[in-house]
């Protein structure tokens, strides 16, 4: 129990010599430091980049899809292409 209070003490010590000196104004100047040049990085927060990612992952899903529905269409197209008889006929020659 002794070790701890004395323990306790040199960190309050520590931390109001280090409140008090020049490093305390340092880490407030480095802080703000940074905090500036994030700033002009325009950082996203982890919130907006998980909901662009969602975004991303829909859309992805939506262009799979859409790509399957086009490569089927194209294989129903060249099927109809290669079966002329199943195709409708365009016959403008004939009397009417």
């Amino acid at each position: 129990m002794l070790s701890k209070k004395i323990f306790d003490d040199i960190s309050d010590k520590l931390s109001d010599t280090i409140s008090n000196s020049p490093i305390k104004d340092m880490e407030k100047n480095v802080k703000s430091m940074l905090g500036s040049a994030f700033n002009r990085m325009d950082l996203i927060t982890r919130e907006e980049f998980d909901i662009q990612q969602q975004v991303l992952l829909k859309t992805r899903e939506k262009l799979a899809e859409l790509e399957t529905r086009v490569i089927a269409l194209e294989a129903l197209l060249a099927q109809n292409s290669n079966n002329p008889a199943s195709a409708p006929e365009n016959n403008t020659d004939s009397p009417a």
